[in-house]
C-alpha cells in the first residue's frame, strides 16, 4: 500500500516505520533537524528493534499524499489544521486519513476539511518519544485502535487493521472508536498537564501524596465532564486510568517531553478543550482551570524567549 505519515514524530515514525519494515511504501512528512538526520541517515526505530534503520523517503513537501491510499495523520493537535489544509490539495477522493493524536477534537476539524467518510480514527497506547533528531523510541507493550467515524468502509478499515497487525503492530479494530478516544483522554488529562507543571514522570505523580490527590481531583473533573456529554464509558474505566499509570512509571508524558524540548505543549488539546466545554456545560472545575492558567503562562514563556 502507499502510506504517507504526515508528521514523522515518536508515534507517526513508530507506525511508518513498522509499515515500511513490512514492505509497504511509506512517505514521512517532517522538517527541521528531525527531517535532515531522516534524509541523511534513515529513520533508527531504538529499543525492541535494536536501533533498525529504516531507508525511505522523508520530505517536507505536502505533494506525497497525491499517490497515498492512506495517510497516517500524527500531527501534533496544534498543528491539526495547518497539516490538514497543506495536503488538502494533493489528496485523492478515495484515500483514508487515519488520525491518531491526543485529544478528542481532531477529527471535527478534520470533518471540515474532508469528507467525513474519509476520516478514520485511531486511539494509540504506546510509550514512543523522538529520542534524537532521526531516532525514534518505543518502550514496553502497545495497542492501537481502529475506528470510522461512520458506518461505511467497515471492510476497508478492517483491512487497515490487518495490515498494521501483519506489520507487528498490535492492532484491533473499534465500533466505538470516539468512546475509546475519551478513555484514553481520561487517562492524558490525569497526567499530561500535571505532569508538564510539575516536571514529573507517571511514577512521581504516584509517588507523591499531594500530586496524587491532584491528580485524583483532576480525574474527577473529567469524569463529570464525560458524564454530562452522555459519553458512554466501559465498566472499569474509571478504575483503570490508575491501573495503567502504574505499569508506566517511568513514562514522561507526550507534554513533559515537549516542555523540556523548548516545544509548543498540546494545551488546547490536552486540557484547554476540557475546560472550555465545561464552562458550555455550567460546570465547576477549579482544579483543570489552574492547570489550564499555568500551562498557558509556560508556553507563553516559551514563545517569549
Amino acid at each position: 500500500m502507499n502510506i504517507t505519515v504526515a508528521g514523522a514524530g515518536a508515534i507517526g515514525g513508530f507506525l511508518g516505520g513498522m509499515l515500511s519494515r513490512q514492505g509497504h511504501n511509506v512517505s514521512f512528512i517532517a522538517r527541521g533537524e528531525h527531517l535532515i538526520k531522516m534524509q541523511e541517515n534513515g529513520l533508527q526505530l531504538t529499543s525492541g528493534l535494536d536501533g533498525e534503520i529504516v531507508k525511505s523517503h522523508f520530505t517536507e513537501s505536502f505533494e506525497s499524499v497525491s499517490e497515498a491510499d492512506l495517510i497516517l495523520f500524527t500531527v501534533k493537535s496544534t498543528e491539526t489544521e495547518r497539516m490538514a489544509r497543506n495536503i488538502a490539495p494533493y489528496i485523492k477522493k478515495d484515500s483514508f486519513i487515519l488520525t491518531f493524536q491526543n485529544g478528542v477534537n481532531n477529527e471535527e476539524i478534520l470533518t471540515e476539511i474532508f469528507e467525513e467518510g474519509q476520516i478514520l480514527s485511531g486511539a494509540a497506547h504506546i510509550s514512543a518519544q523522538v529520542e534524537s533528531p532521526g531516532v525514534v523510541r518505543q518502550d514496553g507493550n502497545h495497542i492501537f485502535y481502529v475506528g470510522g467515524l461512520t458506518t461505511t468502509n467497515e471492510e476497508s478499515i478492517k483491512n487497515i487493521v490487518k495490515m498494521f497487525e501483519e506489520a507487528g503492530l498490535h492492532t484491533k479494530y473499534s465500533d466505538r472508536i470516539i468512546g475509546r478516544k475519551w478513555e484514553k483522554s481520561l487517562w492524558n488529562v490525569t497526567f499530561n498537564p500535571l505532569s508538564a507543571i510539575s516536571g514529573a514522570t507517571v511514577g512521581e505523580i504516584l509517588d507523591n501524596p499531594e500530586l496524587l490527590n491532584t491528580s485524583k481531583a483532576i480525574l474527577k473533573e473529567i469524569v463529570q465532564i464525560v458524564k454530562n456529554l452522555n459519553i458512554n464509558l466501559r465498566d472499569k474505566t474509571i478504575d483503570r486510568v490508575f491501573e495503567t499509570a502504574k505499569l508506566v512509571r517511568g513514562h514522561k508524558t507526550s507534554m513533559l517531553q515537549d516542555k523540556e524540548k523548548g516545544r509548543a505543549m498540546e494545551v488546547e488539546s490536552l486540557c484547554g478543550y476540557f475546560v472550555k466545554t465545561a464552562e458550555e456545560l455550567n460546570l465547576e472545575t477549579p482544579v483543570l482551570d489552574t492547570l489550564y492558567s499555568l500551562l498557558i503562562f509556560i508556553d507563553q514563556q516559551r514563545t517569549s524567549q
